[in-house]
């Protein structure tokens, strides 16, 4: 078996609106399709990200809480590749998102950060 690349990464927000516009406005995100299933009272909004790479967003009545941070067993954060780092993060801030110092991987030399999105997520850059 030979893996050809991750297709999607599924998020459950507990506030849909707000996350959309995380994800769509603020991240830059394309919409491929929103769908309102109303037998489960959720939105599914498929979001396509520059490499091909997509995210599925769920809305789901009161969902739980996460229980931990990412040091929990499970997903731990969701990386995006970016070019340049230093202009990503300054963008991200102008538009009011925090991001925690930039500091290099030991392993690669590379540089990266994280930042939350609004149900507190944790979300990386990571500079290809």
């Amino acid at each position: 078996m030979k893996l050809s690349g991750i297709h999607h990464c599924a998020i459950i927000t507990a506030n849909y609106a707000r996350a959309r516009h995380f994800y769509v406005t603020v991240l830059g995100c394309t919409v491929i399709q929103e769908t309102f299933r109303k037998e489960r009272n959720s939105y599914k909004l498929d979001l396509s990200i520059g490499d091909g790479g997509q995210i599925e967003l769920f809305s789901f009545p009161n969902p739980p809480a996460r229980l931990t941070q990412p040091e929990a067993c499970g997903l731990r954060h969701l990386a995006f590749a970016v070019r340049d780092i230093a202009s990503t993060v300054n963008e991200l801030k102008d538009k009011g998102v925090e991001t925690e110092p930039v500091r290099v991987d030991p392993i690669t030399g590379k540089r990266f950060t994280f930042f939350r999105d609004p149900d507190d997520l944790p979300l990386e850059l990571y500079e290809c």
